[in-house]
């Protein structure tokens, strides 16, 4: 409805401008004077030939009245002709005046037809300014429209898009249901919910296969320790140098399947060596955009970021402050402090939530793979996020602490300055 409301409104403005239009192209106006007042004026003007200092104009028309020798005798304003020729020139008319069947003067009688087409364009012009102004508020006013309920939604979804492929599935995709794409959106939300479910799942599931390795480690462990002491105890006791040569090779052997087990339990940390990480440079202006969208409910208060070069992958660094909030939201749900300041070779970023922090001794795990603070209670979570800041943190070559604060958590990402690359690098290929 709102959209036929629409398109009435320009059709009728169009209507109005064509209309407007055609009667501007109008090349000849009308000049037909009204016959009963000019008839009226001649007769008024012989009445009172004799006397026309005290004639007094009864018609709407303005004329001028010459005597037989051309002289003026009345008119009705000036600037009105004041001869024959002149009136001829301006298209006047010209009528004699006659007393007892003998011409005694003329009256030259104004056309001003040409000043009433004049103000008749202008009020046309008027209507037509009116118009094409009305048109063009009209469609600025479309285009904030369409800007609201089609190209917001969509740089929405885009962003939203970017989140999902960086790997944050905490971020929701706001949504309003009377728009016109309400529906549309709703339905990727849907998506990143299920991504969610099964990056939950995924995680159980590696959570369980660690468990397994664990398990199947302890078991394998436990008779091959049997073995290796039976065979150190056949090693001491050998009555010769062969079999007590075969019993050090069983040990040798045994030492190997023990090396091959704890093998199993970082096989599972490898895989995240599959993200690339490819810092450059870049402005530290570009921070506070970043944090900001990384703050997406509006938690935080930030002051300005000191103006320098940093040397980070943007992608990843987003990505590390997007899981940095997340898990402010997820598990303190307060409002929180961003500080940034230059530290010796660094850009420090201090994220600082009112949760109350965790225990002391469960800081140095919450780094580690599918490790949570005892806070965690039943909030779902992979216990994945800061492990993930952490490595990309160290691929940029870069810092992430964790840290009670005053009241909260705090996380600092320390981000390398563009000047000190080449000295960390140099300190790193020493090392």
């Amino acid at each position: 409805m709102k959209y036929r409301r629409f398109l009435g409104i320009v059709v009728l403005v169009f209507v109005a401008e064509i209309a407007a239009l055609i009667l501007l192209m109008r090349k000849n106006p009308d000049s037909k004077q009204d016959a009963v007042a000019v008839n009226e004026a001649v007769r008024s003007v012989e009445r009172d030939f004799d006397q026309m200092e005290r004639h007094q104009n009864g018609t709407g028309l303005d004329y001028t009245v010459l005597d037989e020798e051309g002289a003026v005798l009345f008119q009705t304003k000036p600037g009105l002709s004041v001869s024959v020729n002149e009136a001829v020139t301006h298209r006047d008319t010209i009528l004699d005046i006659e007393k007892n069947g003998v011409v005694v003067g003329r009256i030259l009688i104004d056309n001003d037809s040409e000043r009433r087409w004049n103000n008749n364009r202008r009020q046309i012009a008027a209507v037509l300014v009116l118009a094409v102004s009305m048109q063009c508020v009209m469609c600025v006013v479309y285009l904030a429209y369409l800007g609201h309920i089609v190209v917001k939604p969509f740089r929405k979804l885009e962003r939203f898009a970017k989140s999902v492929a960086g790997g944050n599935l905490e971020l929701p995709l706001e949504m309003d249901k009377k728009n016109l794409f309400g529906a549309f959106t709703e339905s990727f939300d849907l998506m990143r919910t299920e991504l969610k479910k099964a990056r939950m799942e995924e995680a159980r599931a590696n959570a369980s296969k660690k468990e397994l390795i664990a398990q199947l480690s302890h078991d394998i462990r436990t008779p091959v320790s049997s073995i290796q002491a039976v065979a150190e105890v056949g090693a001491a006791t050998a009555q010769n140098e062969k079999t007590r040569q075969n019993y050090i090779h069983i040990i040798h052997k045994t030492d190997q399947i023990n090396t091959l087990v704890t093998n199993l339990f970082s096989a599972t940390l490898e895989e995240l060596q599959q993200l690339g990480v490819e810092p450059a440079d870049m402005n530290s202006g570009e921070l506070m955009g970043m944090l900001q969208e990384a703050d997406y409910f509006h938690y935080a208060e930030m002051k300005n970021v000191p103006g320098c070069m940093i040397f980070a992958d943007k992608i990843r660094l987003q990505q590390v402050f997007d899981n940095i909030f997340s898990n402010s939201y997820k598990y303190a749900n307060t409002k929180i402090d961003v500080n940034t300041a230059v530290t010796g070779a660094y850009l420090a970023v201090r994220i600082e939530d009112h949760g109350g922090g965790v225990l002391e001794r469960e800081l140095p795990q919450l780094k580690e793979k599918y490790r949570r603070g005892s806070n965690a209670g039943k909030i779902e979570g992979a216990g994945l996020g800061l492990y993930i800041c952490d490595r990309f943190m160290k691929e940029m070559h870069g810092e992430l602490t964790v840290e009670n604060g005053t009241d909260g958590l705090a996380v600092t990402v320390r981000i390398l300055l563009s000047g000190s690359r080449e000295k960390i690098y140099n300190e790193t290929i020493k090392k």
